[in-house]
């Protein structure tokens, strides 16, 4: 029953795959303006014949139908052939896992910074409900969730980079230095949604029946807090985890271009601003499969975190 499950999910995937492929590429070629040309003279305003264009044309397979064009994409692309990216000069596969480690570095180490500050405060300001610390929490995370996430950005930049120059404001490399804001930015608005969302599952479960049979039953708080409360609130709270990690995995795209972060959001934004069609697939299918990756283990992880999902299954 199992292996049905899993591989209804994959067929699943698979689907949705194809169709995020189909429309993308629909949307992209379908745009206005001439993908030939940009590809030739990219952004500059220079003289392009059109012999030039028509040969490079053909060369692509863009003289074909719309259809014909995308099922040669396919075709390679089922191969694990993404194209060939002009604005990169390599092809779009290599482009990618050059990306990717900075992106992966940059989502762990905002997703660090979310768990270790979100958790704690959020279960606190559940168990002191109503108390001058829950009312702190909740207006500074109101505060986090707020603030646009560029802006916030540009001020720890313009602050502690700038002013105090305790960061340096110049990206485009990996470091220990550089990742720093960046995480920061992400990881500010990421702890004040979940924070949030920890306090609102404790409490919830702080007014189960079972908490009040194992205060009866004469248990102390902290046992029925981290031993019965905790491992119940947390179900709901690994979907947004899930979700969280999949958004940073897909890149950062404003906080990426704000501090020069190499990642896959600041590529998207390139492949886009130049038209790069085979680039933008590539990254949109990317962000999809992490996605629906994610989900997926997340449910799987369900059947171990919850046994009553075992039977039920």
């Amino acid at each position: 029953m199992a292996n049905k499950q899993m591989m209804a999910r994959i067929g699943q995937i698979a689907l949705v795959l194809l169709g995020i492929s189909f429309i993308t590429f629909a949307l992209v070629m379908l745009a206005p303006g001439d993908v030939v040309r940009q590809m030739i003279a990219g952004n500059e305003d220079i003289m392009v014949s059109q012999a030039e264009i028509d040969a490079l044309r053909a060369e692509l397979g863009l003289d074909k139908p719309f259809i014909f064009q995308y099922l040669d994409w396919l075709g390679r692309a089922l191969q694990g052939n993404l194209g060939f990216s002009y604005m990169a000069k390599k092809p779009v596969i290599e482009e990618l896992l050059g990306r990717l480690p900075a992106t992966i570095y940059l989502s762990l180490a905002s997703l660090l910074f979310m768990i270790v500050v979100s958790i704690p405060l959020g279960i606190y300001s559940a168990v002191k409900r109503g108390s001058v610390f829950d009312y702190v929490v909740r207006g500074l995370t109101f505060l986090g969730v707020s603030v646009p996430g560029f802006w916030l950005g540009l001020m720890l930049l313009w602050i502690l980079g700038l002013k105090l120059d305790l960061f340096p404001i110049v990206g485009g490399t990996v470091s220990l230095e550089t990742i720093i804001l960046p995480a920061t930015t992400l990881g500010i608005a990421m702890a004040s949604k979940y924070t949030r969302q920890v306090r609102t599952a404790v409490l919830e479960e702080l007014h189960q029946d079972y908490v009040v049979g194992a205060r009866a039953r004469g248990m102390s708080e902290k046992h029925i807090l981290w031993k019965e409360v905790l491992p119940n609130a947390m179900l709901p709270l690994i979907t947004l985890m899930g979700l969280s990690l999949g958004n940073l995995l897909g890149g950062a795209a404003v906080i990426e271009m704000v501090f020069g972060w190499p990642g896959l959001g600041r590529l998207a934004i390139e492949a886009i601003t130049y038209r790069d069609f085979q680039l933008v697939q590539g990254v949109v299918i990317w962000i999809a499969l992490m996605y629906m990756i994610i989900n997926l283990v997340v449910d799987i992880s369900y059947n171990y975190l919850d046994p009553r999902l075992r039977k039920v299954r």
